[in-house]
């Protein structure tokens, strides 16, 4: 008798047993899903933060080759770090390079004021088959917007003063003593000049 009740109680329990097992692991690959469509957004983050970036080095480094033309000339420096020129026009094709790098395709590129790209993009690759429906079809998307910052301060110089004597140029506490006549590698660099940084 003790027996059979024995084996009746686990002939009970068997289907609870099934069930259990089954929610788990049915919780298992939701989590699964969610870790799958987690990475698709970090590697859509990852790619906007490289395109914004790129799009704004190659504006940074447009702007130090035109303070390099006007070098001589310390009244249009200012311009120059406002990024208030004309002719440098939009580099979103950095933009585009970048995101295809990672995976990923370009869905809007553009100025962001005068210093700045906002660019948002789109994975290549899918979220990918899971228990949720629809991720087999569903793409990650991402937006990022990177500014340009003028790291130098300048005095223009005091009426009188010789045309070839150039103001010094202070970036971030070094000061640079600039030579209109030296070589162009004593110039400050693009990085020298200006910071380029995800916006906050």
């Amino acid at each position: 008798m003790t027996s059979f009740r024995r084996s009746g109680d686990a002939g009970q329990a068997f289907p609870i047993y099934i069930t259990v097992v089954g929610g788990l692991l049915f919780l298992a690959l939701a989590y699964f899903a969610v870790g799958q469509a987690a990475a698709n957004r970090n590697d859509a983050q990852t790619a906007a933060d490289a395109a914004a970036l790129a799009a704004a080095q190659d504006t940074r480094d447009a702007l130090a080759d035109r303070w390099v033309q006007d070098l001589l000339d310390p009244a249009k420096w200012q311009a120059v770090f406002d990024g208030n020129v004309d002719g440098i026009g939009s580099t979103c094709g950095r933009a585009y390079e970048l995101a295809a790098r990672n995976d990923a395709s370009v869905i809007g590129c553009g100025l962001e004021g005068l210093l700045g790209y906002k660019v948002e993009v789109e994975t290549n690759r899918t979220v990918g088959d899971s228990v949720v429906p629809g991720t087999e079809n569903r793409r990650s998307n991402a937006t990022a917007t990177a500014v340009i910052e003028p790291r130098c301060t300048f005095q223009l110089p005091a009426e009188g003063v010789e045309e070839d004597v150039l103001p010094p140029l202070t970036c971030e506490g070094e000061e640079w003593e600039l030579d209109p006549k030296g070589p162009i590698e004593l110039l400050p660099r693009p990085e020298d000049l200006f910071e380029v940084h995800l916006a906050d």
